[in-house]
């Protein structure tokens, strides 16, 4: 991969985090408007389903394939349902107690940390990579500063 494709990548992900940023204090409003925050949960899932499900069909009309719904397995829909659903949840729990910035701090320190044991066992045959010091300091450092973000 060239240097320009890999800034374009990693500027693609920063994007992609911002964007979950900027959802959760919208869900959260939505959530006090409902009074439920699983009611806004579940709006933001079905207004995303329907999105996606266009999409989705779209595309693979212009690129003529057909979506293999019954290859992957049928946990695999629930689980990913499941934990999307837990973390939509969490955060429209967490943002008006915690403020948007701290939540994200957590958010994203435990996605780090996930992250960091998926890529240790190869979890759904992701590549193995060792937990090293470097790795190890880096979560350390992004727990130190969500801490820092949440305290002041």
């Amino acid at each position: 991969m060239t240097s320009m494709a890999s800034v374009l990548w990693a500027l693609l992900g920063v994007l992609a985090g911002s964007f979950i940023a900027i959802q959760a204090p919208i869900n959260a409003q939505l959530s006090q408007g409902l009074g439920l925050p699983t009611a806004a949960s579940g709006a933001s899932f079905l207004v995303g389903a329907i999105v996606l499900a266009a999409i989705s069909l779209v595309t693979a009309r212009l690129q003529g394939v057909t979506i293999a719904w019954g290859v992957p397995a049928p946990w695999l829909f629930v689980a990913g349902g499941c934990l999307g659903a837990a973390y939509v949840t969490s955060a429209l729990i967490l943002i008006p107690r915690l403020g948007t910035a701290a939540t994200m701090a957590f958010v994203v320190s435990g996605q780090l940390l996930a992250g960091m044991a998926i890529d240790r066992i190869g979890f759904l045959g992701v590549a193995v990579r060792e937990i090293s010091m470097g790795r190890l300091a880096g979560a350390v450092l992004l727990l130190a500063g969500a801490l820092m973000i949440s305290i002041y």
